[in-house]
């Protein structure tokens, strides 16, 4: 039950339609109860054509009984049991009528939970930084928002309404199931908390199990996702067999948890029934012992309707055991789901931002130190770059390049010192302001399974087309969109599977040539493209650098052979900095690196 509170947050603006919910439960139990004790009437008229009274005073049985007596003597058997069969119909159809109308107040509730659930957990997703998702598994990330998700929906989310209607049933019949018998009800209660117990540990053992089977998930997607990526390699390496032995094992870890789950689970309501018709012969005995002993006020008929009522708590019982059982399993995936919305965001703004409009001046790095975990990635990093200028970033896989420039749009925060723009520090600027100043392009170009217009448009809405043309026209993509079947509202397919390498490099300049920002971060742009597509995209890049702020990544050596200034890097720190001669005059580091591409 503890995982209730956790689900409230999600209903407690619908309080007032839970409880017209609870009023048509309680009206559907009520005509439900009514039409049972209109059984013992109906037998006895059939039977013995009078009505023996029970000596309960106020009780509605009493009222009926005295109902039918009046009118077996003033209009005959055969009228008393029409209205009595009327009666039940009635009453069955209004309990229905009750019941369908709860149910139609609920269902769009728990869809409303599941809605905002998946919502927070995507926003959730949108609001982490980059970091998380480089520290997370993929797999598991997707098992926590689709699996875990449709996990509560099967198991807690049933318990907004058996918590509700369940205990209303249970407590109205056992209330009316004590003015029949004391005596009976009392010794029946022997029983049912035995009954409890069994089921509940049987339902404590399921939880353990249940986050394992959801650990063992993320896993085997991680793997699939890994495999369809990586589906070139895997061939062109015969690693056929290796990717399936090792998803084959997650499959059997996972279908035999699975397995040891389901039988739990599937104990819970065989063992529930078991129980309950134990319970219903031994009160089949002891009420039989009491009638035959005389000093009970029970008659045939109304001992008759005693063991209809109890059974009309076995099914809510079952329901609520059952419940409790999938509330053990799906409280794993509840955990699991909190956990992830509870992840603490450490990229955060302060109380009052300051606004960014524009940029002016310069980006200054001031005694910059980075670490990631205790592994210090950026030493002392003390850099000025000017407005207008181009810096390029140079040095060896691993000198941090690229975690200099992350920490620009607050992608992540430095561990010490710190970056200003314009004299601001980034810390303290509105997020979205600085990230609107900052365009990206990436050595892998990142497109979305969507069209060629919607791609460029990204982040920027409702830039009109003439726009769009002229961003995708100095990107050098307008001919190549123009000449698709669908033009620019052709589709791109999953991460641009339909589009050349340099055809996606080109989309993305374009979108960033849209956005038009002042500083522009180019990180390996040419590097995955043949020597045609590179000509091609680097004067797509080169128009795109035209009087902006440029800093720049690069491998290749001669795409920054202009630049204003190069910053050597090496195991994170700055070891030189110059123009392209300054550098080649100290036979320095970047003499080496330069020499060997050379040599290559």
């Amino acid at each position: 039950m503890k995982n209730i509170p956790k689900l409230w947050r999600y209903v407690r603006n619908d309080k007032g339609k839970l409880l017209v919910y609870f009023i048509c439960s309680l009206l559907s139990t009520v005509f439900a109860l009514f039409s049972f004790t209109m059984i013992a009437p109906v037998l006895q008229t059939i039977f013995t054509g009078t009505q023996t009274l029970p000596n309960t005073k106020g009780n509605i049985v009493t009222v009926i009984t005295q109902f039918f007596n009046e009118v077996i003597a003033t209009e005959g058997k055969l009228t008393a049991l029409t209205y009595s069969v009327l009666l039940v119909v009635i009453a069955t159809v209004l309990k229905n009528a009750f019941l369908y109308l709860s149910l139609r107040i609920l269902n769009p509730l728990k869809n409303n939970v599941l809605r905002r659930l998946r919502e927070d957990m995507f926003n959730k997703s949108l609001s982490l930084p980059i970091g998380y998702f480089t520290e997370e598994k993929k797999g598991d990330l997707i098992s926590k928002m689709t699996n875990d998700v449709v996990e509560v929906e099967a198991s807690i989310i049933g318990v907004i309404e058996t918590v509700f209607r369940e205990p209303i049933t249970i407590i109205a019949v056992l209330t009316y199931m004590f003015t029949m018998s004391v005596p009976l009800t009392l010794f029946m209660f022997i029983f049912l908390p035995v009954a409890g117990l069994i089921i509940g540990r049987v339902g404590k053992s399921l939880k353990r199990p249940s986050n394992m089977a959801q650990e063992q998930l993320g896993d085997m997607l991680g793997t699939i996702d890994e495999t369809l990526v990586g589906m070139r390699v895997v061939k062109a390496f015969n690693a056929e067999s290796h990717q399936r032995s090792r998803f084959t094992k997650l499959n059997n870890d996972l279908f035999r948890i699975k397995n040891k789950i389901s039988m739990r689970r599937d104990a819970g309501s065989p063992m529930s029934e078991t129980l309950g018709i134990i319970v219903v012969c031994i009160i089949l005995w002891f009420g039989g012992r009491l009638i035959f002993s005389g000093n009970s006020s029970l008659t045939g008929p109304f001992f008759i309707v005693y063991i209809g009522l109890f059974y009309q708590i076995i099914n809510p019982l079952k329901n609520l055991s059952g419940v409790f059982y999938n509330m053990q399993k799906g409280a794993a995936a509840l955990d699991r789901v909190e956990s992830f919305l509870s992840t603490e965001n450490n990229i955060t703004e302060q109380a009052d931002p300051v606004p960014v409009k524009g940029f002016n001046h310069a980006i200054e790095f001031k005694n910059v130190n980075f670490y990631y975990g205790d592994k210090a990635i950026l030493k002392d990093i003390n850099l000025t770059i000017e407005k207008g200028k181009t810096v390029a970033l140079v040095g060896a896989s691993g000198a941090g390049k690229s975690t200099l420039v992350d920490l620009i749009p607050r992608f992540h925060d430095v561990t010490s010192g710190s970056i200003t723009v314009d004299g601001t520090d980034v810390r303290a600027c509105r997020i979205f302001d600085l990230r609107k100043q900052i365009g990206v392009v990436s050595q892998e170009p990142i497109l979305f399974n969507d069209t060629i217009y919607n791609n460029i448009t990204l982040g920027t809405g409702g830039a009109k087309e003439e726009s769009i043309i002229h961003a995708a026209t100095i990107a050098n993509a307008h001919k190549f969109i123009s000449q698709k079947e669908g033009g620019y509202a052709s589709g791109v397919g999953e991460r641009g599977s339909r589009l050349s390498g340099g055809e996606r490099q080109r989309i993305t300049i374009a979108r960033a040539i849209l956005k038009n920002p002042p500083i522009l971060i180019l990180d390996e742009a040419t590097s995955a493209l043949d020597t045609e597509s590179e000509k091609v995209v680097q004067e797509a890049i080169n128009e795109l650098m035209k009087n902006r702020t440029s800093i720049v990544i690069a491998h290749r050596l001669s795409t920054i052979y202009n630049a204003d200034e190069i910053i050597v890097m090496d195991k994170g720190s700055i070891v030189e900095r110059g123009n392209h001669h300054e550098l080649m005059d100290r036979k320095g580091t970047y003499y080496k690196l330069v020499s060997m591409q050379q040599f290559k």
